[in-house]
């Protein structure tokens, strides 16, 4: 996995911010859902102090067989750690959970899946209370944390500082990649990374709704499929490329014109095959009005200013 070259730099510094005491090395942990009781448990296998809370305290007592400390509530945890990490369902539970917790010279780490806009109110939120704030995007899955291997990450985004302090502790469970000072960032790569994702189930959903009905296997279809797709991921480099040059047309072997000429074999087949191209339609219409514009001799590219406008 590549690293970001703005956590690059901040992990020349990191050796000079490892922290030295148990105090310091020790992790609260708000939330034991899925995702938080595969973080408590890396944590713990790796012999760090841990001070866990949730709702529903039954889900902490499996995880106090295993070592952890469990607070009979948030603020009780919160006072336990330096560090505070929260995992919870949505940003109104942070809002709920840390209501009575004092914040003062804590370290705020929220993990919590949200949009750019509630992750910079939260950063306000947590500054006004004393506290610094690490907002955080979590690209993984439960089976995928303590897995190195597994090429989990999370994007982090907000304190330089505080990023590079707890560089070592945030990255026992998964990697990391640190995206800007902007505590927004996190959560924005966190959507744009699962919006391409979900694309890319469209596409493979409409394929598979193609053979559906006839005599061939999916498990046939699979294996062509996976290997299609990676064959085209390298186009976002060239689509990044075009942005930030603004040159949609040069070195183009498929231009926009070709394209949408192509498309209606697309919606024939579909219908024929009995499959709804509600998954297509909406794309092609951008295409076909990209072209009305005069972007026949570009490539797709100019599609993302139509949604931009």
């Amino acid at each position: 996995m590549t690293q970001n070259p703005v956590e690059n730099n901040v992990e020349n510094n990191v050796e000079k911010n490892v922290e030295n005491n148990a105090e310091k090395n020790s992790v609260t942990l708000l939330g034991l859902g899925a995702m938080g009781t595969a973080l408590a448990r890396a944590w713990l296998a790796a012999g760090h102090p841990l001070t866990v809370w949730n709702r529903t305290p039954a889900r902490a007592a499996v995880l106090a067989a295993e070592g952890a400390r469990v607070a009979g509530s948030a603020a009780e945890a919160v006072a336990a750690s330096t560090l505070v990490v929260v995992c919870l369902w949505d940003d109104d539970s942070v809002a709920e959970a840390l209501a009575d917790a004092d914040l003062a010279g804590r370290d705020l780490v929220n993990l919590t899946t949200g949009t750019p806009a509630q992750a910079r109110v939260r950063a306000e939120w947590a500054r006004e209370r004393g506290a610094r704030y690490l907002d955080g995007g979590i690209m993984a899955v439960p089976p995928m944390v303590g897995v190195p291997e597994a090429g989990g990450y999370v994007f982090y985004s907000g304190s330089r500082e505080l990023f590079a302090r707890h560089h070592e502790s945030l990255g026992v469970p998964l990697g990391t990649t640190y995206v800007g000072e902007d505590a927004g960032f996190a959560a924005l790569y966190d959507v744009a990374l699962l919006s391409a994702m979900y694309g890319m189930f469209a596409g493979a959903a409409h394929a598979f709704a193609l053979i559906r009905k006839e005599d061939i296997d999916p498990a046939s279809l699979a294996p062509l499929l996976a290997d299609w797709l990676v064959a085209m991921a390298p186009a976002v480099h060239e689509t990044a490329g075009r942005l930030r040059s603004g040159d949609y047309t040069d070195g183009v072997a498929s231009n926009l014109a070709m394209q949408v000429a192509g498309t209606p074999t697309f919606l024939s087949t579909a219908e024929q095959q009995g499959v709804s191209p509600e998954l297509l339609s909406p794309y092609f219409a951008l295409m076909r009005r990209r072209l009305a514009e005069g972007g026949g001799d570009e490539d797709l590219t100019g599609v993302i200013d139509l949604l931009t406008r």
